[in-house]
């Protein structure tokens, strides 16, 4: 999970990154980290780190959701999808022209890139990966 406040043009922006604590499943779980704090600046890009453990190999079926709930607000919008070994762009907000897939579920890793940093990037952003079965 990954938030952050964005200030005036040209100041640095800070995405924080809080990894919830696991909590009992009854599957296998999948332990997903994210970075606790990412600088930018308005105007530049940055890279929202995704990696994963899991005790499983990592099934064709595995699946990548990135979500972003801006700050002060109590909506979540899906804003990339990976599955199928394809990366999905979702068609919604302002992210769809701004947004690169840099992830390798291969390499346990599920990390985007968001470009040219605005003022209305402010919130949390949201990693979640599952590996069915």
């Amino acid at each position: 999970q990954v938030m952050g406040t964005v200030p005036a043009p040209g100041s640095p922006t800070v995405l924080t990154g809080l990894c919830p604590p696991p909590g009992p499943s009854p599957t296998w779980s999948i332990h997903v980290y994210t970075q606790r704090e990412v600088y930018g600046t308005v105007g530049s890009h940055v890279t929202l780190s995704c990696s994963f453990w899991s005790s499983e190999w990592i099934s064709e079926d595995i699946s990548i959701t990135w979500h972003f709930q801006a700050e002060g607000s109590r909506d979540s919008i899906s804003i990339f999808h990976y599955a199928k070994g394809q990366p999905y762009i979702d068609d919604v907000g302002s992210f769809k022209e701004r947004m690169e897939w840099v992830g390798n579920p291969r390499r346990k890793d599920g990390s985007i890139v968001i470009h040219n940093l605005d003022y209305t990037d402010n919130g949390t952003f949201t990693c979640d990966v599952k590996n069915p079965p």
